[in-house]
Parts: C-alpha cells; structure tokens; sequence
C-alpha cells in the first residue's frame, strides 16, 4: 500500500478547513442579507400604508370642509402635517440605523395621526356629515389604513427585532460587525401612550 507524503495530507487539511470556514461564512453572511432584506421589505410596507393614508387625507378633508367650513384652525393642522409627512413616505433605508433620523420620521408621522384625529373629533359636531356616505366610506377606509399601519409596524418590529437578535449573537456578530451590517430601529408608542390619560367625572 503506498503512502501518501505528509505535505499533501497537511495540505488537504488545510484546504478543508478553509472551505469548511469559508462555507460557515457564506452561509451566515447570507442568512444575514436574508433577514436584512426581511427588514427592507416591512419597512416598505410601512412606507405603503402611510402612502395610502397621505393620499386619503385630501378626499377626507374637503368632504368636511363642505360642512363644516370654518373649523380652519384644523385644516390648517391637518394640511401643515400631512405636508410635512408627504416629503417623509419614501425615504432611504439609512433611515433604520439613524436613532435620531428614525425618531423624527416617527414624529412626523405621529403628528400627522394626530392632526387626523382633531380632524375627526370636529366631525362629531355635525350630524348631517356624520350621515354622509361618502365622508362615511373615506372615514371606514382612513379607519382601515391605520390598522393596516399598526399592522405593519409590527411586522416591521418582529423583522428587526429578529435581524438584531442575529446581528448581536456570537459568533455570527464577528461577522455581521466585519460586513458592516448595522442595529436597525424599532417603532416605539408615541409620548402620549407612555402616560395614563386623566378620567374626570
């Protein structure tokens, strides 16, 4: 039986462990991009949904303007939000590894659902627009949306959390940290939320 020479048993060890660090690599740098297109991809969803309630806003608010004309203090909030969120929909993905970028995009966005609802609360007032089919139909549909929103900051959420997890384990985190891949935000209750609302009677 002949016998291999050192040299080339030495060199297929070496040749094995380097694929077999080069594969565990691969596959965690993949499963990274995976999960960081994941985020991406609820992001994009959460962008859509604040689309689709951006482009209720103006259908919404002239159908009340057609009753209740002078209540212009909350058009004007409602129209100065809205303006502030509509060049804030479509923004990089840098945005989710940016504390403080994500926070004024949430704020925005917060103020925006704000103002929709001072909107709403004037409503009340008027019976006969509250019996109108077709602000009852954008009221269902503006409704929808944000529970659509809520939705999708969820998904959002569990994606990053989930991306967080993976970036921040060992060993995957040597890796993570040498391909640049960053701690992505989270959605958070607004500071309203935080605190108990006041019941008087």
């Amino acid at each position: 039986m002949k016998k291999f020479p050192k040299w080339l048993i030495a060199l297929i060890i070496v040749l094995v462990c380097v694929g077999g660090i080069f594969s565990c690599y691969k596959n965690t740098y993949n499963g990274l991009v995976s999960q960081d297109e994941g985020v991406d991809a609820a992001w994009a969803e959460v962008q859509n949904q604040y689309q689709r309630r951006l482009d209720l806003i103006p259908n919404l608010v002239a159908t009340v303007k057609g009753y209740a004309s002078h209540e212009s203090e909350v058009f004007t909030q409602v129209s100065e939000a809205r303006s502030k969120a509509g060049g804030q929909i479509n923004i990089s993905d840098d945005i989710l590894s940016d504390p403080e970028a994500f926070e004024r995009y949430q704020q925005i966005q917060d103020n925006l659902g704000a103002s929709l609802q001072r909107l709403l609360m004037v409503t009340e007032q008027y019976p006969e627009l509250k019996a109108d089919q077709n602000f009852l139909a954008l009221q269902d549909q503006l409704e929808g949306t944000e529970n659509r929103i809520t939705v999708a900051r969820k998904r959002y959420n569990d994606a990053a959390r989930s991306y967080n997890t993976k970036i921040r384990s060992f060993p995957t985190n040597l890796i993570a940290n040498m391909s640049g891949f960053e701690k992505k935000q989270y959605f958070a209750a607004s500071a309203e939320a935080q605190s108990a609302p006041k019941v008087e009677f």
